[in-house]
């Protein structure tokens, strides 16, 4: 077989995303015929810079999602086909078995494996973990800031000094230090993963309890449906084999091994945690902000008046009112964590030196640069759109919110 022409492998890479394109559309074409329906996410559609930014983000979720699920990939991410060895886009495998797809798209990278479909996979592995991490953060940042802010005093003092002092600590250092062997069997993100993670369940009760206190019938079963829920979903989390702490001195049982239906793998446990650690204070001192300016205002006052708790006050007075600035900050916070990861990726930390994530893509790249550029050019340019489209649709959304 002949290799690919430059037009035949933008063709056939066009087909590969078909399902991404069919997503696309369907789902412009629903948001754009309910946008008056859809609050702010409709009035997106509004601006042309942030339908730009949503079109990227959602091609690359897109991508992932059906790069997990093998509808768009040509090859496993991870087999080496004898001579493709940095072949350039386009080369023809030699002998392909039966149903074997017969060229490398984008070529091969220095293991001989296929940069296309490790492109694809990649995509997922930063939206498994940048959005979820970002949502942890803002869980944290939410629940330490809005008290924070509220009540001032000795408590704001107080936090306000550990998140200066977090954020005063080097990041890159505080990863190497997170994924050295001798810390990771110590067990410390483990801990750490059992404190961070606990947020989202102390979050989700004072929700429902200030929002329902007045109606015990309906909030005591929604509490136990929910956190029952939640704090299962927590241990699921934390627990490892059945274990929440597991070193070679001691362990410390979580779920039954039966009950233990999923476990994350502990070079992704590192990451995740390492990246909330470091999110959080930033989004603690943006919601203390927040709530300082809109505790001051008229209907604030006016729900201190009618007698409502402070919890109340603070989460469905304050917080729908800093709703704004905190999904602008939310989209950015998943660039600013995308980007940690590529260079987490780029730095070998945390994740498996096998995993197809961008960062360690383009540093297998860069090793042979100055003469092979498609094993690192890719994954560059998809970090790259990936940021680019999630500061535009940020842009967008700052725009509709401060209309609205």
């Amino acid at each position: 077989m002949d290799p690919l022409s430059t037009v035949e492998i933008i063709i056939r890479i066009l087909a590969q995303l078909s399902p991404v394109w069919i997503s696309l559309v369907f789902l412009y074409a629903l948001s754009i015929a309910f946008k008056r329906r859809l609050g702010l996410y409709g009035k997106l559609f509004d601006s042309p810079i942030g339908m730009i930014g949503f079109a990227l983000v959602m091609f690359w979720v897109f991508a992932g999602i059906f790069g997990a699920m093998d509808m768009i990939v040509t090859h496993d991410e991870l087999s080496q086909v004898s001579g493709m060895k940095n072949k350039i886009p386009g080369t023809p495998l030699r002998s392909p078995e039966e149903g074997e797809y017969q060229w490398y798209l984008l070529g091969g990278d220095n293991l001989a494996r296929d940069v296309f479909s490790r492109l694809i996979k990649g995509a997922w592995e930063v939206i498994k973990i940048a959005p979820m991490a970002a949502v942890f953060a803002f869980m944290v940042g939410i629940t330490l800031g809005l008290p924070a802010g509220y009540y001032g005093g000795k408590l704001d003092t107080f936090l306000s000094f550990l998140a200066n002092l977090i954020l005063a600590f080097p990041v890159i250092l505080l990863f190497y230090l997170l994924v050295t062997p001798e810390i990771v069997k110590s067990g410390v993100p483990n801990y750490m993963a059992m404190v961070l993670f606990v947020f989202p369940i102390i979050f989700l009760a004072v929700l429902l309890n200030s929002r329902f206190h007045t109606r015990p019938s309906l909030r005591t079963p929604l509490l136990i449906g929910v956190l029952g829920l939640a704090i299962w979903l927590y241990l699921q989390l934390v627990s490892n084999g059945g274990y929440l702490i597991h070193t070679a001195d001691y362990s410390v049982y979580g779920l039954p091994r039966v009950l233990d239906f999923f476990d994350i793998d502990p070079g992704l446990l590192v990451v995740f945690v390492s990246v909330v650690f470091v999110n959080s204070p930033t989004v603690f001192r943006i919601v203390r902000g927040l709530t300082m300016d809109i505790k001051t205002r008229d209907y604030v006052a006016a729900a201190q008046t009618r007698g409502e708790g402070p919890w109340y006050i603070m989460l469905w007075e304050i917080l729908p009112n800093a709703r704004g600035p905190l999904i602008v900050d939310f989209c950015l916070r998943i660039g600013y964590t995308t980007i940690l990861l590529g260079t987490l990726g780029f730095f070998g930390l945390g994740l498996a030196p096998e995993s197809p994530d961008w960062g360690s893509t383009i540093n297998d790249g860069r090793k042979l640069l100055s003469i092979y550029l498609h094993p690192a050019l890719p994954p560059a340019l998809a970090l790259l759109s990936l940021v680019l489209g999630l500061n535009l649709l940020a842009d967008g959304l700052r725009e509709e919110s401060l209309k609205d």
